[in-house]
């Protein structure tokens, strides 16, 4: 998530960490404004052994939940299901962070 190619939380500076923390609250925000979750994961990967998938660059996942939906199928049947193509959640998303952004 920082511009700057980094490999652990550790290592942001301060500032970056700060700017991850605001963004972390601009994403709850817009998720739940636009999908109306029952929860969320916030979670980050470090190194290849936790699932990182690009090693050098520190990101956070924040993933919408719902009671019964299926978080174990990637466990489980080795699949993922997606409700909705990804070009649709950055539509649906787009507008909800723009005006959230523009009202900090």
């Amino acid at each position: 998530m920082p511009y700057r190619h980094t490999p652990s939380l550790a290592s942001l500076t301060t500032e970056e960490a700060h700017e991850t923390a605001d963004l972390m609250q601009l994403c709850e925000r817009a998720l739940l404004e636009a999908y109306q979750p029952h929860g969320i994961n916030v979670g980050v990967n470090l190194g290849k052994p936790a699932g990182a998938g690009v090693l050098e660059h520190v990101h956070v996942h924040v993933v919408p939940r719902w009671n019964g939906d299926t978080n174990f199928m990637t466990v489980v049947g080795e699949a993922r299901v997606l409700p909705e193509d990804l070009p649709q959640s950055a539509a649906r998303l787009k507008p909800v962070f723009q005006k959230l952004s523009s009202s900090r």
